[in-house]
């Protein structure tokens, strides 16, 4: 049903004319999501290291190291490796030990032989893994934290003594 425009003067609109069918999506300013990809003819032979995503749907063997970033292995991949990540998913097979510094996501495909260190983990059903795990809490992260925030408090302190100082001196004129 069609309305009338409220902005209107002697029977004439001021506003431009609209299209009520017509479709502006909106736009984002949001960065690209880079992620490197291994596809699923290539085989690596050594060290990877790098800050950017890393999808592996080939065949690596050697050291994966992405500290800051999330590693995915996909369907067809199959790693050889030790991994050392922000997060790991995993829906193919790795052999070698995964650390993490956030999360392991196993999925009902994948396949893990090794050891397991991080803070948080997902192994669905159908999923095989064959391993020890090391759960670790996130409290090292709350300490560093709490240990930069200790500094600036201890400031407003010293700032709260010499008002009371001030009053005291006061009290006793």
């Amino acid at each position: 049903m069609l309305q009338p425009s409220e902005y209107t003067y002697g029977g004439k609109s001021t506003s431009p004319a609209s299209n009520p069918n017509s479709y502006n999506p909106v736009k984002t300013t949001s960065v690209p999501i880079e992620q490197a990809t291994i596809g699923r003819t290539l085989i690596i032979k050594g060290e990877i290291s790098g800050a950017e995503a890393l999808y592996i749907d080939g065949r690596v063997e050697g050291k994966i190291s992405l500290p800051d970033h999330r590693v995915t292995i996909g369907r067809n991949g199959s790693v050889q490796a030790n991994i050392t990540a922000r997060e790991v998913v995993v829906m193919g097979k790795v052999t070698g030990n995964i650390d993490c510094t956030d999360r392991v996501d196993i999925r009902s495909e994948g396949v893990v032989h090794g050891d397991v260190s991080t803070i948080r983990i997902i192994v669905e059903d159908g999923a095989v893994l064959k391993g020890g795990i090391q759960v670790r809490s996130g409290e090292h992260k709350q300490q560093n934290q709490s240990q930069t925030q200790a500094k600036p408090a201890e400031a407003p302190k010293a700032a709260v003594a010499e008002p009371q100082k001030a009053l005291a001196a006061t009290a006793s004129a």
